[in-house]
């Protein structure tokens, strides 16, 4: 398989939150939620892991802490970015991306 069939096959769709829907002053781990950090919402890794997200169209990466649960799985996505976090490593505009997600910790 090709390197760019394997990113593909693998990809992990990434959208952000924090854009002023209604929110949870707190997220799932207590936390006040901060839309200007470098975290994420996840239900696939434990709270304070962090996790290397790199947006596979541009190469860019991230670098954030679970401090939440989501996204919604029904809707095929696997991680929500704080709305800073995704602007690191794709505009606003795109809404959602192919990353890959790496366990740093």
């Amino acid at each position: 398989m090709s390197p760019v069939a394997y990113q593909a096959e693998n990809a992990k769709i990434a959208s952000w939150y924090g854009g002023g829907e209604k929110l949870n002053k707190y997220t799932a781990s207590g936390e006040i939620f901060d839309p200007a950090s470098l975290t994420c919402a996840s239900w696939d890794y434990r709270f304070d892991t962090l996790l290397r997200v790199t947006n596979i169209g541009n190469g860019r990466s991230v670098i954030v802490r679970v401090n939440d649960r989501g996204p919604n799985k029904r809707l095929g996505r696997a991680i929500d970015l704080t709305k800073y976090a995704f602007s690191k490593i794709a505009d606003i505009e795109e809404g959602l991306i192919a990353t890959r997600i790496e366990e740093i910790k």
